[in-house]
């Protein structure tokens, strides 16, 4: 058994999958406790994170939830490299790793901010924008619409109770981008204005056209975590990575400095929302009315 240890993105993935792995098989944290001979407090430490298990803990706890195949694997792969601040997690978007890692720090944040050049953030989707998105990536209907689920369930982290404060900069190409058909995308444009209400969502817009600036590297997102690092998680086609390195992280920072000195004010971004939206199901009639 490894002692207390700074509560990387890897250990943070890692106590969430032997937590969600507990709850799959029905056990109590008392009850898996007893089938591996360990205290139930120190079972509950390895999944907050703030205890790391050790390989052999690890295979222990799987062994006696009966976790077997790919996700045991991949559950042991997590325990091997614990130790490591940051985290290249191989695998598309969505993947069980990036995506419980994501979520583990949506719930240990106490502030979120995402730049998001090309799409709408996750967190401020609507369901049909969802779908259409995922629609259009290739997965199984059944597998697109467990993701919806997922992603819907998300959002209680900022518009449940004791939401957290988020900040969402946008591309301006993320608005103009019609994805799915228009009234899918003028939905989502009407609820990116009703939740940039909110006192604890700000959202901004990025013009387009306006010279380079550091947001072009791509999109990213920064969580602040209550008493941890912080963590920088960006994502490629068949990857993602979770940065906690002190210096990238300052790095990110100063890129939303600059992100800020370009984009709309809340205001204004709210006033450009509304009138795409308005231009979008303009067009909407008129094509009815032309057919």
């Amino acid at each position: 058994m490894k002692g207390t240890a700074m509560l990387t993105p890897r250990i943070r993935t890692l106590g969430a999958s032997l937590h969600e792995a507990r709850l799959g098989a029905h056990f109590s944290l008392r009850e898996l406790a007893r089938r591996i001979g360990v205290n139930p407090s120190l079972v509950s430490h390895w999944e907050r994170g703030s205890r790391v298990p050790s390989v052999e803990d690890v295979a222990g706890v799987l062994g006696a939830l009966g976790v077997v195949g790919e996700e045991k694997r991949r559950i042991l792969n997590l325990a091997r490299g614990s130790a490591e601040q940051g985290w290249i997690a191989y695998g598309r978007p969505g993947t069980p790793n990036q995506l419980t890692c994501v979520v583990a720090c949506e719930k240990a944040a106490s502030s979120l901010v995402e730049w998001s050049p090309l799409g709408i953030p996750g967190l401020l989707q609507t369901s049909d924008y969802a779908r259409a998105l995922l629609e259009s990536t290739g997965l199984a209907a059944d597998e697109v619409e467990r993701r919806v689920g997922i992603r819907m369930e998300r959002r209680r982290v900022i518009v449940g109770a004791g939401a957290l404060p988020f900040e969402a900069l946008i591309g301006e190409a993320a608005l103009r981008d019609t994805l799915g058909t228009p009234s899918t995308m003028a939905g989502q444009l009407r609820a990116l204005a009703a939740l940039s209400a909110r006192p604890t969502i700000t959202i901004r817009v990025v013009p387009s056209a306006i010279g380079w600036h550091q947001g072009l590297a791509g999109r990213f997102i920064l969580y602040d975590i209550r008493d941890s690092q912080p963590v920088v998680y960006f994502e490629h086609l068949s990857s993602g990575a979770f940065v906690a390195d002190d210096y990238d992280v300052r790095q990110y920072r100063a890129a939303i400095e600059g992100l800020h000195r370009v984009a709309l004010s809340a205001a204004d971004s709210a006033a450009l929302v509304a009138e795409l939206a308005e231009e979008i199901e303009a067009r909407d009639r008129h094509q009815v009315a032309q057919e």
